[in-house]
């Protein structure tokens, strides 16, 4: 591991980490076996997981002096909703830059970003995993008007963000040194690259939610400068939850979703923490998890998404009685 470059903290650590034995038993691991790792308790901007990358590129703004901090993702994005939250909590300005038109959507994170002063830029008609070009483009405009952007990549994911989850791994350790296995959704690739790093492979299953089509080798290649060594993606754990792809609600996902919240009282998204469940419930079922083996799901948030998720919110209300 290389040195640790500098952090600002913005969130209180370490997170929750919470027996989950109804669930467990309801997908058939033992009762003591599985435990949720609440980084949902992050605190700012309605919290979540993104909160631990942008502790790293939060304390490159101030060392560089940027006063406004530039990301990409979907409309619903978790983690540009956590940036412009931490560009508030800063003093600085924010500018989002989303595929698509305005007026698509209203709920959900955008509500947030609205509240919190974030300015949107709608790039049109442009796949997720290619906003970076469109958003260098912004950050170069602000840059030509007299601000100091920093551009923050997608979901906050490089080697620098990934530094998170490693400290995440630190504290999963501490608490439970038999761990087995390690659950976690795996969008852009820092959070299940952090976690790699900290715990090994072999420990580590990602649940791929659709957000790129090179997710294994995004990985790989953010994981490996911090282990100091090259990973081969081919030997990454990952298991495939797309559905009909991203923005997809899946009846595997759904399930999760209504199992977590009558076993549990936890309430997880439709996007990422109810495919990873999802993903969980899969391994048991085909072996991959056996009961006895300690199992941790990486809880990283995203409620207000769940908000801004028409389908996910018009059945949640047609399970009402």
């Amino acid at each position: 591991m290389t040195e640790e470059p500098t952090r600002i903290q913005l969130t209180s650590l370490p997170t929750p980490l919470e027996p989950a034995p109804r669930l467990a038993e309801a997908i058939g691991l033992g009762p003591e076996d599985l435990w949720l790792k609440r980084d949902d308790l992050t605190g700012v901007g309605g919290g979540g997981n993104k909160l631990r990358k942008l502790e790293y590129f939060a304390a490159v703004a101030l060392r560089n002096g940027a006063d406004v901090l530039v990301t990409t993702g979907a409309a619903q994005s978790n983690h540009a909703r956590l940036t412009a939250a931490v560009a508030a909590k800063l003093g600085l300005r924010s500018v989002l830059v989303f595929p698509g038109e305005p007026g698509a959507s209203s709920s959900g994170n955008l509500v947030v970003d609205g509240l919190v002063g974030a300015r949107i830029e709608w790039a049109g008609d442009v796949p997720l995993h290619e906003l970076g070009q469109y958003a260098d483009g912004v950050a170069a405009r602000l840059a030509g008007e007299g601000a100091r952007p920093l551009l923050i990549p997608y979901g906050g994911s490089s080697s620098l963000g990934a530094r998170g989850y490693v400290v995440c791994a630190q504290e999963i350790l501490e608490r439970l040194p038999e761990v087995r296995h390690v659950v976690t959704a795996a969008g852009s690739g820092g959070t299940m690259a952090g976690l790699v790093a900290g715990l090994g492979v072999e420990r580590v299953l990602g649940v791929d939610v659709g957000a790129r089509p090179d997710l294994a080798e995004a990985v790989a290649s953010f994981a490996s400068p911090l282990v100091g060594a090259t990973l081969d993606p081919a030997t990454l754990r990952i298991r495939d939850q797309v559905g009909a792809g991203y923005s997809s609600y899946t009846p595997e996902t759904e399930a999760a979703m209504v199992l977590a919240a009558r076993t549990e009282g936890v309430v997880l998204d439709p996007i990422y923490t109810g495919r990873a469940l999802a993903g969980l419930v899969a391994a048991v079922r085909h072996g991959e998890i056996r009961a006895g083996e300690t199992t941790v799901l990486v809880h990283t948030g995203g409620l207000p998404g769940l908000f801004g998720h028409p389908v996910a919110t018009s059945n949640a209300q047609a399970l009402l009685r």
